[in-house]
């Protein structure tokens, strides 16, 4: 009988109680498992994370109006209502034809609730807004939640095809799983009065005064009521009018004697859309799109099961040649993500128990394994009340926890363990061999929570998707603490001895692998602590040697892995005011290039449809492709063939293909925003900047940001119109009736908002000369030709204008091939391009804005939140060991778990992006977990008289197989993720490369120069006096090996 079984283990206190009380323990899991269970099916499921986007955004409509007069009259008028206001970050504005919008972030520490109020109250006092200008709209930008979207096509008209899609949101609405239908790219409903200016002389007629007529006489009305014997009646003037032929029998003159003047008498009255180039087609016919999205507790697979269903209902009642095809499904990716990241965790879970059961009793490595389910379940039953929902990020941090999880179950469950080979009863082994390791393994979940939790203070949108990794992971943790400490001893306590062939050859494998531990490991060990000072030295020139790799640039840093979608899409733009004609020749072409590729790579098998709109110069042709495992060419491949077969088009100002259109990390991979307050300057500046970008080879699409407007006249006022009594404001208001349109009314027709305008017809407002000969009607009630009354100035608009923080501003744009070395262009650009634009372009100023500002808010934040983790562990380290110096070989690990990750990513094949930088941050507190017990065990022992050197080498020895266990076991429940193949786990698996092969090198790192370090620091103690310790040749190796053995 050795020490171990004769010693007399203490039966008392709480954790005593629970190993004796199985009850208790039994209890305390099922109500972990089965309010899991609950939980997780009131648990909201979804693609991403719900969060809020902490904008504001100002639109105010001014129809007609310049950019120039869009950024005087409205934009300014913002800029300074609210320059006051507390909780700003920044303000972007963007003044565009006929509209303005300002996009205002708020302060993430701020009520975006409150600054919303206190930007509506403010923007609602402005009374400076042109008089043509709409009421402004301001809001909390929302993330809408689309799921599915449709396209209804066929050959017939604008008009009817829109009344086609109308029935379909409707049909779509009367199904009670759906409550959110957007038709998109869509023009809006108005109905137009055309006045030719022979009726209006002969009729001595305005637009203004037929638009004023409209105006009062299309009312409704309420009179009140009256009572009467008879009951109470409402009374009320009925004279609403909803279609072009209602408008058509109004009456406009009404004389004493005689037949009324109608307005159909004098006007063509039509149902029509608003005078925009804005269009679609899908398959090469018109086309409008619906979108079906999701809100609430509402599931994607809900809404695409619920859409499914009401389709089949909707589709016998299309005319023929009218379809319903479905583009987008973003429930099909929700699922594939779900069942990959399913697949991963079962891998993961049968390789963690297998690997236990290889190394420990079968029946330990169960209740060690069951430890994962409890701590899941448990988990998801308190996530909810921090309003987490289920979704792809969710699921991915249970993945990142799923080996982690165990790391103190195998810690516990292994000291138990060898307590029984020791020959202690089943009890009193689960009691001991529990509160030997409760401290350090409670300080381990406490180091990996300190690690974790800095991801919550992620800025900007990135650690509103990320936050809810420390979130799940470190509740997770803590799980598992209470499983590891209170649960886990308590079922081993009462388990029987294991028996049978599989038994005895587990326990050969066992005592086969002290063997090694004995006849390999401890060898080598003792030479590297007898060397410590080479051996130390030696690891850190290795480490520095790879960390330098990275930091040099050579292997690229980027946002987001990039993640192919299942669509190919090309944006195109042509100069503002080219006719339909030449845009429809441009979008012809890469719609055949299109078809072309399709054919090319696969046909069917390769693509669902081609879709492509319009809107005034702008075109965007999409081509939906197959799923990836039926797609014979991968999206990033056939975009590059599309690309090559469209090559360079005349005409076209830009054009941007991408293969990643919706996914993280999507759009142009380089943007740099100049300012200054000159816009000639600025404009020079940009295309100085853009054609020296061009000389860089990786850099393509490159986009100076500048673009000609239409051409415009101005108008200023001869003497003669003064004389005639006509001001400036009346003659723009007689010119804006005649070529905008006089807006009579707006009212509601179902869910649509129509507009009725008076104006003058298509032939007398499509000419030059017709600005010019338009006759203007003076006071005294004469009419005047235009050209005499004004000064015509031929100029040129600006396309529009954007500033930021009251600044004018410019974005040069473009993408870098490949996307990991667009940090290598903005160095190349701060140290070389802008040094010398800002010497030729006095006043000039810049910053990096889309990705390049997304990266360094990230890496800022990432950085800070890692100085605040190495503090948390230091501290955490220093309280239970009741020293300064010692957290210090624990944390060790930290820069060769970082010297692993790199190594990872070198072998996968993957650049350094901020979710590889996640996981860096991660790993700094699980790679500690297995040199704090190792240095632990060695503290103990020198306690109990070892000295350093004997503790350190039986502690490496002893811990040896626990360490192993735990690398093991989290690797390979991290490594079906590693070596995923799917495109659905691209951009999370640089993060499990950083965890996964950050603490495979760590380990080694761990077993071998933790006791270097560790007898350092006691050569350190001893040069001041303060350690007994002794030198490797004064120590009797007999002594050690049999202090090992027992």
């Amino acid at each position: 009988m050795n020490a171990a079984s004769r010693r007399r283990v203490d039966r008392s206190g709480p954790l005593a109680w629970m190993t004796k009380n199985t009850v208790a323990a039994n209890i305390l899991m099922w109500v972990c498992l089965i309010g899991g269970v609950f939980g997780f099916m009131n648990m909201t499921k979804e693609v991403f994370p719900e969060f809020e986007l902490d904008l504001v955004t100002v639109s105010v409509a001014y129809p007609g109006a310049s950019p120039e007069d869009v950024e005087q009259g409205i934009v300014l008028a913002v800029e300074e209502a609210i320059s006051s206001i507390e909780g700003i970050v920044e303000v972007n504005s963007t003044a565009n034809e006929g509209a303005a919008s300002v996009v205002i972030e708020i302060d993430e520490s701020e009520d975006a609730q409150a600054v919303y109020d206190r930007i509506k109250q403010e923007v609602d006092r402005i009374t400076t807004f042109p008089g043509d200008a709409e009421v402004p709209n301001v809001s909390l930008t929302a993330r809408k939640r689309g799921v599915v979207t449709l396209v209804v096509h066929g050959d017939t008209d604008e008009l009817s095809l829109r009344n086609l899609a109308e029935e379909v949101r409707d049909g779509l609405l009367q199904n009670p799983g759906i409550t959110q239908v957007d038709l998109t790219e869509i023009r809006e409903q108005e109905i137009h009065v055309e006045v030719p200016e022979a009726r209006l002389n002969a009729y001595g007629l305005t637009l203004q005064g037929i638009a004023d007529n409209i105006r009062a006489n299309v009312i409704e009305v309420s009179g009140g009521s009256i009572s009467t014997q008879s009951g109470e009646i409402l009374l009320r003037v009925s004279e609403r009018r909803d279609f072009a032929n209602e408008f058509a029998a109004l009456p406009i003159v009404s004389p004493v004697s005689g037949t009324p003047l109608k307005l159909g008498d004098i006007a063509t009255v039509r149902d029509g859309f608003q005078d925009i180039d804005k269009y679609a087609t899908f398959n090469g016919k018109p086309s409008i799109e619906i979108s079906v999205s999701r809100i609430g507790e509402q599931t994607p697979i809900g809404i695409s099961e619920a859409t499914q269903e009401a389709l089949e209902r909707i589709r016998p009642l299309m005319p023929e040649g009218i379809e319903i095809s479905v583009v987008s499904d973003r429930s099909d990716t929700y699922k594939q993500r779900q069942e990959l990241l399913a697949k991963n965790a079962v891998m993961g879970l049968i390789l963690v128990m297998v690997l236990l059961t290889i190394f420990l009793d079968w029946k330990l490595a169960f209740w060690i394994s069951m430890g994962i389910p409890t701590a899941f379940l448990g988990a998801m039953l308190i996530l909810p009340l921090f309003g987490v929902t289920f979704n792809m990020i969710s699921m991915f941090a249970f993945i990142i926890a799923l080996g982690i999880v165990v790391d103190d179950a195998i810690v516990a469950g292994e000291n138990i363990y060898e307590y029984r080979q020791q020959g202690m009863s089943m009890l009193d082994a689960s009691i001991q061999g529990a509160r030997d390791v409760a401290m350090p393994v409670t300080f381990s979940i406490l180091t990996n929570i300190a690690a974790f939790a800095p991801l919550l203070f992620v800025p900007g949108f990135l650690g509103k998707i990320w936050g809810v990794i420390p979130l799940v992971v470190c509740t997770v943790f803590v799980v598992s603490l209470m499983e590891a400490i209170f649960i886990l001893p308590a079922h081993l306590a009462h388990s029987k001895e294991a028996k049978g062939k599989f038994h005895n050859w587990q326990q050969k494998f066992s005592k086969g692998f002290s063997l090694f531990i004995e006849r390999r490991y401890t060898p080598i060990v003792q030479k590297c602590v007898e060397y410590r000072y080479l051996s130390m030295g030696v690891g850190i020139a290795l480490m520095v040697l790879v960390i330098s790799w990275p930091v040099s640039g050579r292997m690229g840093f980027e946002l987001f892995p990039q993640v192919e979608a299942d669509q190919s899409e090309v944006r195109a733009q042509l100069p503002l005011g080219s006719t339909n004609e030449q845009v429809n020749l441009v979008r012809d072409r890469i719609v055949a290039s299109a078809l072309k590729t399709v054919e090319a790579t696969g046909g069917e098998q390769q693509s669902t449809g081609i879709y492509a709109s319009v809107n005034e110069n702008n075109i965007t042709v999409r081509t939906y492709l197959t799923p990836p495992d039926v797609r014979p060419v991968p999206t990033a491949e056939f975009t590059d063939q599309w690309r090559l077969d469209v090559g360079n088009i005349p005409g076209v100002e830009t054009i941007r293909f991408a293969a990643d259109s919706g996914g993280p990390g999507s759009g142009p991979a380089f943007t740099v925003q100049l300012s200054h307050r000159n816009v000639d300057t600025l404009r020079q500046a940009s295309e100085a900047l853009a054609r020296e970008l061009a000389n860089y080879p990786m850099v393509s699409e490159i986009d100076d940001g500048f673009q000609n407007g239409k051409e415009q006249f101005s108008f200023t006022l001869k003497e003669e119109a003064r004389r005639l009594g006509l001001s400036s404001n009346e003659i723009g208001r007689q010119v804006r009736a005649a070529f905008f349109g006089s807006e009579a009314l707006r009212q509601q027709r179902g869910r649509n908002e129509v507009k009725v305008l008076v104006m003058r017809p298509e032939t007398e407002r499509s000419a030059q000369t017709d600005v010019r000969d338009l006759m203007i009607r003076t006071p005294q009630g004469s009419l005047v030709p235009l050209h005499s009354l004004v000064n015509f100035d031929d100029t040129r608009a600006v396309a529009n204008i954007t500033r930021r923080d009251g600044r004018r501003t410019i974005s040069v744009t473009a993408n870098v091939n490949p996307r990991n070395q667009a940090q290598q262009v903005q160095n190349a650009t701060v140290q070389d391009l802008m040094p010398k634009l800002m010497a030729d372009y006095p006043g000039l100023s810049y910053s990096f804005a889309g990705r390049q500002q997304d990266f360094s808010e990230a890496l800022g934040g990432l950085g800070k939140g890692f100085m605040v983790a190495l503090l948390m562990i230091y501290v955490l380290l220093a309280i239970p060991f009741k020293s300064y110096l010692q957290p210090f070989i624990v944390m060790l690990a930290i820069p060769f778990g970082i010297f692993g990750a790199i190594v990872g990513h070198l072998m996968m094949g993957y650049s350094i992006s901020i979710v590889s930088m996640m996981g860096i941050l991660a790993l700094a507190g699980v790679v500690v977990n297995d040199s704090l017990v190792m240095v632990d065990h060695a503290n103990e022992k020198v306690r109990e008289g070892m000295s350093p050197y004997e503790a350190i080498c039986t502690s490496g020895v002893r811990r040896f197989r626990p360490i192993m266990l735990t690398t093991i076991s989290t690797f390979g429940g991290l490594a079906p993720m590693i070596f995923e193949t799917s495109r659905q786990a691209k951009f999370m698996i640089p993060m499990a490369i950083s965890l996964g092969y950050g603490i495979l090198f760590a380990t080694a790192i761990t077993l071998l120069l933790v006791p270097c370090l560790y007898l350092m620091i006691d050569d350190l103690r001893r040069l001041m006096g303060t350690s007994p310790g002794l030198e490797p040749d004064e120590i009797d190796l007999t002594k050690l090996e049999e202090t090992r053995t027992a």
